[in-house]
Parts: C-alpha cells; structure tokens; sequence
C-alpha cells in the first residue's frame, strides 16, 4: 500500500508539472488564444514536448498505483496536481489570492480523509461488452472537443477541461482494470490496452486545446475535478473499489473537501494573471 501511495504522489508531481510546461509551450508559440490549427507551431517547441513525456511518467505511475489502490483515491491524489501547478505558477510570476492556498489546504486535508478511508485491492474484471466501451468513449471526447473549439467564450476552457478529465478518467478506469494476458500478442486486441491509448490521446489534444483558451490552473482544476468525480463512482459503483469498515464518512468528507479545494482554485486561479506571454506570431 506504501508504494501506491508514493507512485500516486510521484504521479501528481510529474501532472502538475507537465501541465505547466504545456501551458508554456502553448504560449510561447503563439497559439493562447487562436484557433486549432496554431496548435501547429507547437512542432518547434521542445518545452511542450517535455511537458507531454514528464506527463507520460505520471501516467507510468499513475498506472501502476491504480493496480493497488482504489480509482477515488488515486485520481483524488492526482486531483492534487492542481496544486503543484499553482505552486510553480506562483514560482514563476503568477500571483494566487490567499483564498486559493486555503483551497488548496482544504483539499490537502480531503486527500488525507480519502487515505484514511481507502481499502487497497484490485479491481472487479468487467463484463466483455463493456469493456468494448472504453475506447469507445475517446470518440465521445473527441466530438466535444472538436465542436467547442470554435467558440472563443469564457466557458470554453471549462468544457474543454471538462472532456479532458472524462478521457482521463476513462484512461484511469481502464488502467485500474487492466489484467495482463498471457501472450504478447494478445495486448494488441486488449480492449484496455486500447481505451488507455486512444482515451489518452484524444484527452491531450482537449488538454492542448483548452490551454489555449484558459490558464494552466484553472484548466488542470476543472480536468481534475471532472477526472475525481467520474473516476470515483465508477470505480465504487461498478469496480468493487473498498472503503475501510466504519470509514465511510471520511470517504465523503474527503471527496467533498478534495473537490471543493480544487473547484475553489480554479476560481482564484481564473483570475490570476498567467506569468506565461505568447511569442510573435510565426515564432
């Protein structure tokens, strides 16, 4: 259980810090504020591609905690992300308003209840059918995403970290119910395999598209409260996740205050100044 704990904290370390050198990346090639096909310039930005590999790591991690501990327990330390991305952003320039640090201790206290309370196993095997849904769901994903990019409001960051944290909460149910076959080849027709992959995919390029429109906090905030919420019951409902006998109101508490804490962030986060500018176009 001790290595879950630390695979899910290092996991929330490389997120948060992955997602700031995305939003870096993003700014610095011009494309904050423009339209899907600036997102093109990103080729010669070799900060955004270092922020996708620390973010592979984090999903190494993330991984592997999910096949020792519960989904709402593991997105919720993930959720935390959000903090370490406030914490390098405030490093940086970004100026956070003392509410937000509050935020963030309330959810620092939820994700300590939701420890208290998990139950470490593994995950309940889905039916055969269902588990066809699961790369299904990155076609979901990816139609939300493609038909709110062409909206410049001040919802569309939220929608787009919306999809976001449902195709990673897709790609964290899929890693929590992942059984390894017994041959190499037969990983290539593992319907986990395959909703990791393509959920995956299609949630980085909501992600990219998102921190065009919205900072790196409030962005990372909305995805992972999403992420959290959706994770959480699925995994309690549907994938025998476990909460230690006479813990089940810490589960709750924890829940509330991990999902506040971040959902108060980001709006304290929304309304700080980004210490990241864009760099000419052509850049």
């Amino acid at each position: 259980m001790i290595v879950g704990y630390v695979l899910a904290l290092l996991a929330a370390l490389a997120s948060g810090s992955g997602s700031v050198l995305e939003s870096v990346g993003v700014r610095r090639a011009g494309a904050f504020g423009g339209s899907a096909l600036d997102l093109v310039r990103l080729r010669r930005q070799w900060i955004y591609f270092l922020g996708i590999g620390v973010d592979l790591v984090g999903f190494a991690c993330a991984a592997a905690a999910l096949h020792r501990l519960p989904l709402f327990l593991v997105q919720s330390v993930l959720a935390f992300s959000i903090g370490v991305t406030a914490a390098i952003s405030a490093f940086m320039g970004t100026r956070l308003a003392a509410g937000g640090w509050v935020a963030l201790g309330v959810g620092a206290v939820g994700l300590v209840l939701l420890g208290m309370s998990a139950q470490p196993g593994p995950a309940k095997v889905l039916p055969a059918a269902w588990r066809w849904v699961l790369p299904a769901m990155a076609l979901v994903v990816g139609a939300i995403a493609w038909y709110v990019r062409r909206f410049d409001r001040p919802w569309t960051a939220q929608v787009l970290g919306f999809a976001t944290g449902v195709g990673f909460s897709v790609v964290g149910v899929s890693a929590r119910t992942f059984a390894a076959p017994s041959s190499g080849w037969a990983v290539l027709v593992e319907p986990a395999v395959w909703g990791m992959v393509l959920n995956g995919l299609a949630a980085a390029v909501a992600f990219a598209l998102a921190l065009q429109k919205g900072g790196a906090t409030a962005v990372n905030a909305i995805m992972f409260t999403t992420n959290t919420a959706l994770s959480s019951v699925i995994g309690l409902v549907f994938l025998d996740d476990r909460i230690r006998d006479g813990f089940a109101a810490f589960t709750v508490a924890g829940l509330i205050l991990a999902m506040s804490g971040a959902i108060v962030t980001a709006h304290y986060a929304t309304h700080a100044k980004e210490p990241f500018r864009a760099a000419p176009k052509g850049a």
